[in-house]
């Protein structure tokens, strides 16, 4: 598969952008375009095939930018239109592919759309989902957001409820309804013609609902515990048989490859814990996306017992893309496990991989009070929870400047990194060097297209072995805390990931090539 800049990989090893968080060229504290621009020589000389940016669109930033008034137009604080058409020829010129963001579930209630249905506008309500109440004046079935709130809103000029499954600023948009679709086509279409080659789409998983709106039955304790968020937010004491991907769920993913073309990248985001594995696979069906990311990675923080469930459930890696922090889930380094040693059997696993922006620099979590926290997810549950705008926080370019190189004025969340602990990531044979080589491994050694043929997941153990279309076959042992298999390899190891970064106790790993 071919384009304007070059070859594509059937299976890219993806940068994720979170465009208010990566560089600020203006000084007004939040990222922008231009910034993203100015840090793509450094993005591409980590050898990575593509970047995804997270929302650029109009928005009120209610949920971090995922609440959009126009989904066709940049938003100002992020840069304008010349500014995009910039990035992405940089980026092509770089060798680099350009993924948006498509955030089709819902707009913003501040969108127009949305404001002429509660004018009235009979033709308007049906791109949403408006409801009478019951006789009772109470909502019409018992569906939760997604944040454990009730899923419906009243409003009182409609009379009616409709509904939302995040938060009410987030009114659900009817994707069955074709003026919908064919607007929606549209505006894809028009990102495709400025030069973007694919698109990640959010919580593809939750574009549908039943139209029997039927109140969904409890959750089994077994099903409680898949279901997407901690088991502390009432979403999850439901089993979301009505109110998410009813039967012709993923075969919608059809119409997102009509609308955006055979050569488009497409991937998505699976918000449905329960079954997530068959989910993401009937998603990427021929046709459809060409893979689906499931968050049982992040939060098996990629144990070996999430690999081994994952594999029992028929896991094809290459439409099931591997990572393990983002934008959503917080900082996979906590200071209890090897950052090099999780990175090392990331890239050594087949298939595509998404990197989030700072990964390479072994980024922890960082702590946040609550008085400088935004997200409302967050705040709902101060301080319960691992919380989403930790991962949020500015990336840092330099150890010495005073915000990191990111601003030249206050960033938008506060940035206490150690500066220390970057100066060894940036130095030889620190991180981003690890991550430079592991990532030249991958793509030379054809690692993301290879077969896995044997593999032994038990206890603190990762032991895989992989062939590639070569019939050249690696062996990766990669341990989390303690000893390794007693038939290790006794040759030296292709790459080893001990002594990149501080060793946490017990944690080792390295790829061996066997023929």
């Amino acid at each position: 598969m071919t384009d304007t800049f070059g070859h594509r990989p059937p299976a890219p090893a993806i940068y994720q952008i979170y465009p208010r968080s990566f560089q600020d060229t203006t000084g007004s504290g939040v990222g922008d375009l231009a910034g993203i621009t100015q840090r793509l020589d450094y993005v591409a000389g980590l050898g990575v095939d593509a970047i995804w940016l997270s929302p650029i669109y109009v928005s009120p930033m209610v949920d971090g930018g995922y609440d959009i008034i126009d989904h066709s137009a940049i938003d100002p604080r992020f840069g304008t239109l010349d500014d995009f058409d910039a990035l992405v020829a940089k980026a092509h010129d770089l060798g680099l592919a350009v993924y948006m963001d498509q955030v089709l579930n819902h707009t913003s209630d501040q969108c127009p759309w949305f404001q002429d249905a509660i004018a009235g506008d009979a033709a308007k309500a049906d791109w949403y989902l408006w409801r009478d109440p019951k006789p009772d004046g109470s909502p019409p079935n018992n569906w939760l957001s997604q944040f454990g709130l009730p899923g419906w809103h009243w409003n009182h000029k409609r009379r009616q409820y409709y509904y939302a499954q995040f938060t009410a600023s987030q009114p659900s948009l009817n994707l069955r309804n074709p003026d919908v679709q064919a607007t929606i086509a549209r505006q894809m279409q028009g990102w495709r013609d400025r030069g973007v080659d694919g698109f990640r789409f959010d919580v593809v998983t939750s574009f549908l609902w039943d139209e029997s709106l039927k109140d969904n039955p409890p959750a089994t304790p077994e099903v409680q515990d898949k279901v997407s968020g901690e088991n502390f937010n009432p979403y999850t004491y439901q089993d979301h048989t009505y109110d998410m991907l009813p039967g012709d769920g993923a075969a919608y993913a059809q119409n997102l490859r009509k609308w955006t073309g055979d050569d488009a990248y497409l991937f998505g985001e699976n918000t449905s814990g329960n079954q997530s594995v068959a989910l993401a696979m009937a998603f990427s069906e021929p046709g459809r996306l060409n893979a689906t990311y499931i968050t049982d990675m992040p939060e098996g923080r990629g144990s070996p017992a999430t690999f081994a469930d994952l594999i029992a459930r028929g896991a094809d890696f290459q439409r099931l893309p591997g990572w393990l922090s983002s934008h959503d889930q917080p900082r996979h380094g906590a200071g209890d496990a090897s950052d090099a040693v999780l990175a090392l059997q990331m890239a050594f696993l087949p298939g595509p991989w998404i990197i989030y922006q700072g990964e390479e620099l072994g980024l922890p979590q960082p702590d946040l009070s609550q008085h400088e926290v935004t997200d409302p997810l967050d705040l709902r549950y101060w301080p319960d929870g691992p919380g989403r705008e930790g991962a949020r926080v500015p990336v840092p370019w330099n150890a010495d400047d005073e915000w990191f190189g990111f601003t030249d004025d206050c960033p938008w969340l506060p940035m206490r990194w150690d500066r220390d602990a970057l100066r060894r990531a940036w130095a030889d044979g620190g991180m981003v060097d690890f991550y430079r080589r592991i990532i030249a491994l991958r793509r030379d050694l054809n690692w993301a297209e290879a077969e896995i043929t044997d593999v032994t997941l038990e206890g603190d153990v990762f032991d895989m072995t992989i062939t590639t279309g070569d019939a050249v076959r690696y062996r990766g042992i990669f341990t989390h805390g303690a000893a390794g298999p007693a038939d290790r390899p006794r040759s030296d190891a292709l790459i080893s990931a001990e002594g990149v970064a501080p060793d946490a106790a017990g944690w080792s790993g390295g790829v061996w090539r066997l023929s």
